[in-house]
């Protein structure tokens, strides 16, 4: 038994595939299957039932994943405390961010940070916020990217950087001809907003006034789980939206007319480095942390903590 035995039974069972896990193990998946094949043949029992779709793990699979996760967080953790000792900049970064800010912060520091840091190597995954808390509790990712606070004391949040949400309006409608736009006139029941799940979308809930209902108007609605979908339907004369600052950083000239603050004090959404509690490489998650803040725009390295919008 090996730990790269492990390692492969446990991205199949997340994964739900053979495929799909020999990809994440940058392996062939007939490497994969031979290997988690030694092993079940070693202990004698079934770890995988491969009849069904998506793969599913036996019942005593589950007792042996289980396990395996101790076992190779277990190993994590001595490398960890080896490379911190040693200030050492090296091993592999999993990463969970939320898709309000994938596109729009990862291009501005990924490359640097790898540039920098040629013994590091990220894997890189979108999920919405519950599921990063969540994978960050089960030792499936290392750090999270995401909107704080979290109210969990499970896990460490380190504030990075604090965004202004700007409304991104239709010149068609009347709220496009205000220089700023007051938060007693946005209408929750008219505007575009990403699906459930996004804490984007719950955090646009708490800046609308609490007197009105979603679904009570007469017109179109359309929910998405992109920004750029809400900005392209916006673009072509349909209502309106809210965004984060990072999100019309790419705007064209042409589609700044859409773009309108909101009067002050300005709502703004906190993002932070979010860890497990017992995550030990600190020089590691310290030169990650600098990489992103060294390579943010200056005016939102500029703004300040005032009237964060929470979403828990």
């Amino acid at each position: 038994m090996t730990l790269t035995q492990l390692e492969y039974v446990i991205s199949v069972h997340d994964s739900g595939s053979f495929s799909k896990a020999a990809a994440q193990c940058f392996i062939t998946q007939p490497t994969l299957s031979m290997q988690i094949h030694k092993l079940e043949e070693e202990l004698g029992i079934i770890i995988f039932d491969r009849s069904k779709k998506p793969v599913k793990a036996t019942a005593i699979g589950e007792k042996i994943i289980e396990q395996a996760r101790h076992n190779v967080q277990g190993i994590r953790r001595i490398k960890e405390i080896v490379q911190d000792h040693n200030e050492e900049i090296a091993g592999h970064l999993r990463i969970g961010i939320i898709p309000t800010l994938a596109p729009y912060l990862l291009p501005l520091f990924v490359p640097a940070f790898l540039q920098k840091y040629p013994q590091v190597s990220l894997s890189i995954e979108e999920f919405v916020s519950q599921n990063i808390m969540t994978a960050l509790k089960q030792n499936k990712l290392d750090v999270g990217l995401l909107v704080t606070p979290l109210h969990d004391t499970a896990l460490s949040e380190t504030p990075l950087f604090y965004e202004t949400f700007l409304a991104y309006i239709s010149t068609n409608h009347p709220l496009i001809h205000s220089e700023t736009i007051a938060l007693d006139r946005l209408n929750i029941d008219e505007m575009l907003l990403l699906s459930e799940g996004h804490c984007f979308r719950e955090q646009v809930v708490n800046i609308c006034p609490e007197t009105q209902d979603i679904g009570t108007g007469t017109h179109l609605r359309f929910e998405s789980g992109s920004l750029e979908t809400l900005k392209r339907i916006v673009e072509k004369n349909f209502g309106y939206t809210l965004l984060p600052q990072l999100a019309v950083m790419q705007v064209n000239e042409e589609n700044k007319r859409f773009i309108k603050e909101l009067n002050d004090p300005k709502p703004m959404r906190e993002v932070s480095l979010v860890t497990h509690h017992t995550m030990l490489n600190r020089s590691l998650i310290s030169a990650f942390k600098e990489s992103i803040l060294e390579n943010l725009p200056a005016h939102i390295k500029g703004n300040k903590k005032k009237n964060v919008i929470h979403w828990l």
